[in-house]
């Protein structure tokens, strides 16, 4: 008569049945006031007075009563009540909960009125694992809700091993699973539980995923390659991984369909080329661990390079692994390997190199770089010229001696001139020039007269004029 929503009374007159152990009455009080949400798959546990219905009955203390007017109800309910003394409890006991008229219930209340999220935590809660996966199964629920419902419970209460056990039992090949464990192992990445990821990956057989959480656990957070040094059990591992993908590979190309749908796919020729990353950076490592030991490591910069890096990151180990030795020549060979390997641009990396000896002031080694890569046989005829025509942009810092060194052991007498221009040493730019064929000799001496003009060099001005 007044117009008022009469849910709220019917809400309140079907918990007073549930309270007097009515449950059919119950049920048709309800049936007046909840509604089943629109969406099973939304990642909530339905309305609030679902909730309070499946919380009073999953709260109370009941036995197993299969029909109300059982003329032994009450000594079965007393039985009963001595055996269990709650809802929870009685779960444990094999699936015999399962019987539960009130167990039961909460199911009826979950199925018609709640979500599929609703459904999935309250057997969660009652330890039925297994019916929780079914269910997820059944309704096809989206990856939310088993990262929600299932995952997170699991190994937040140290069940991933049974949750692995069950997706086994239920389905071996794991193919019914691959949506939801894939989602599980994003949702690890983006909280940074590496460890619980890898466990995930190792179980599921995703060998070159796993193979790159491996190589993170390589690199994370090492400060110096010291640091390296201890984690190259990681290596060992990630080989481990790879070697076995490749078996996989082998056996399964003989059938028709390949198996594994949702694990991480990689062609042989790849898989044997990380393989020699690998085996490349446990070279590189063991190397530079060395020389950090011993003392005659000199670089220090802000990140740590390694081979599982951009192509930049390569080219800074090369740099590393040359200026970190004893010597140039001793880490060349290994620098050399990873030039070639990659195909990186070895002229930059070496021209890098003599910058850094020009810093360091070590220019009898820029002279023994130069002899290793005329010596490596894959250098370009003016490799070793363009090197130090590099190192000049420095020339300032070097004494005056080691530049005319440095000038004297390039090839080509036009870069030796270009050389001498870049470092205002026109009377030698004038030298060089004027043993070159006579018309080029011509221009050259020209170009020397006129920079000596610019410069106000009249001595060497006055030379060029007269030769001219």
């Amino acid at each position: 008569k007044s117009g008022l929503d009469p849910g709220g009374a019917w809400h309140a007159w079907g918990m007073a049945c549930l309270k007097a152990g009515n449950l059919s009455s119950a049920r048709e009080k309800f049936n007046r006031c909840l509604k089943p949400p629109m969406d099973l798959n939304q990642l909530n546990h339905g309305s609030r007075l679902v909730q309070d219905v499946v919380q009073y009955l999953e709260s109370t203390v009941k036995p197993i009563l299969i029909a109300d007017d059982d003329y032994f109800a009450t000594l079965r309910e007393l039985e009963a009540t001595l055996r269990t003394r709650s809802l929870s409890l009685e779960m444990m006991c094999e699936g015999k909960i399962q019987h539960n008229s009130y167990y039961q219930e909460c199911l009826f209340y979950l199925h018609s009125y709640s979500t599929n999220l609703a459904i999935i935590s309250f057997y969660m809660r009652h330890d039925c694992m297994r019916e929780a996966l079914l269910h997820l199964l059944n309704k096809e629920s989206p990856s939310e809700v088993f990262i929600e419902g299932i995952f997170i419970p699991s190994y937040e209460s140290g069940k991933l091993h049974m949750l692995e056990n069950l997706l086994e039992t239920i389905d071996a090949g794991l193919e019914s699973w691959g949506v939801y464990l894939i989602a599980a192992c994003k949702y690890l990445q983006r909280k940074n539980y590496y460890h619980i990821l890898y466990e995930l990956q190792q179980f599921m057989k995703d060998h070159v995923r796993a193979a790159m959480t491996c190589i993170r656990f390589f690199t994370h957070g090492a400060k110096s390659y010291t640091e390296l040094g201890g984690k190259q059990t990681w290596l060992l591992k990630i080989k481990d991984h790879l070697k076995v993908y490749l078996q996989e590979v082998s056996r399964s190309s003989g059938r028709k369909k390949m198996a594994f749908t949702f694990r991480k796919k990689m062609s042989a020729t790849d898989v044997s080329r990380h393989i020699n990353t690998v085996d490349l950076q446990m070279e590189v490592t063991k190397f530079l661990h060395r020389c950090e030991s011993s003392g005659t490591s000199q670089m220090t910069g802000s990140s740590l390079p390694t081979l599982f890096g951009n192509n930049n990151m390569k080219m800074d180990v090369a740099c590393k692994v040359m200026l970190e030795g004893k010597n140039i020549e001793e880490g060349f060979g290994i620098a050399f390997r990873v030039l070639q390997d990659f195909q990186l641009e070895a002229t930059e990396v070496y021209s890098k190199v003599a910058k850094q000896l020009v810093k360091q002031q070590k220019y009898s080694e820029i002279r023994q770089l130069l002899k290793c890569v005329n010596e490596s046989g894959v250098a370009a005829k003016n490799d070793g010229d363009n090197i130090i025509l590099n190192c000049l942009n420095e020339f300032k810092n070097i004494p005056a001696e080691d530049l005319d060194n440095l000038i004297q052991d390039m090839d080509s007498d036009e870069n030796k001139i270009q050389a001498y221009v870049m470092c205002n040493k026109l009377r030698s730019a004038y030298l060089v020039s004027v043993r070159q064929e006579k018309t080029r000799a011509v221009q050259l001496v020209q170009h020397v007269q006129q920079l000596a003009e610019n410069s106000g060099d009249d001595v060497v001005k006055a030379i060029c004029a007269q030769w001219l």
